[in-house]
């Protein structure tokens, strides 16, 4: 029988910033904690993302007690892990109209600093709803975060090994900003993935990853180039998108670990 091992596990926890790999984490039914809890809105509270603004890229978040410090260059800012959101708005991710607040205006003044343009940080409580595509929930009332689409996100490092294979300089599993990495099995079995558990936690596969041009970037000095989305699409291109991951929902809410088996049906 063939061993699955998770290997890798990472959280966003302002969308489109760095992400942090972490040892262990807590299942949510929005996503890991404290993923994509918060986002950067432009002036007409429209979500930011490295595909317009690739210096997001450079930010670096670190979870330090019940803070998160933000580095970027010799500058840094710290935020609550918990805040209390007071009066909120709304903002829009892709198609979706979500409630956040804006905690701290002086938040907002940093990032637009740094930016060089005005921007607003907005914190999206536990509690506020944002539904996924009705066409693939699991459950009626499936949420995510401010995630793309869905609470979670899972590739194989074989996947990732054999796309490196066919490139001329390999590049690290941060472009893919994948929520859990597992060794062993198949390049690209996750994409037959449906029922599966990570630990004491079942989850459910429900649609492959379409990627994007954050995928071009370089998540260390957000330059951006035409690979892998250019060899990508010589095989894993279908009805005109790339695919690389797995979309996932969670069935049980309890915490998974590094080192903990997957076992798939």
């Amino acid at each position: 029988m063939k061993k699955l091992t998770l290997s890798e596990l990472w959280i966003y926890p302002i969308k489109s910033l760095a992400g942090i790999r972490l040892n262990a984490c807590k299942v949510l039914p929005k996503g890991l904690q404290y993923d994509r809890r918060w986002m950067l809105v432009d002036e007409q509270g429209i979500f930011m993302t490295q595909r317009l603004f690739p210096k997001m890229a450079l930010f670096k978040p670190n979870i330090v007690g019940s803070t998160i410090v933000i580095s970027y260059n010799q500058y840094s800012l710290t935020l609550p892990l918990y805040p209390a959101p007071e009066k909120e708005e709304q903002v829009q991710v892709w198609d979706d109209m979500v409630y956040a607040s804006e905690i701290n205006r002086e938040y907002s003044e940093w990032f637009s600093d740094l930016m060089g343009l005005r921007c607003r940080l907005v914190y999206f409580p536990e509690n506020n709803l944002r539904p996924v595509d009705a066409r693939y929930r699991v459950h009626e009332d499936d949420n995510t975060s401010l995630s793309d689409g869905y609470p979670f996100l899972i590739i194989g490092q074989r996947s990732l090994d054999d796309l490196n294979q066919r490139l001329h300089e390999p590049i690290s599993i941060d472009r893919f900003r994948p929520n859990f990495v597992f060794t062993g099995g198949d390049p690209y079995e996750e994409d037959t993935w449906r029922n599966f558990m990570i630990g004491s936690n079942k989850f459910v596969g429900v649609k492959p990853s379409a990627r994007c041009i954050v995928t071009t970037i370089d998540q260390k000095t957000s330059q951006r180039n035409a690979e892998p989305l250019k060899t990508l699409a010589t095989y894993r291109k279908k009805d005109n998108k790339i695919y690389f991951g797995q979309n996932v929902i969670a069935v049980d809410h309890k915490q998974v670990s590094i080192g903990d088996h997957i076992v798939t049906n």
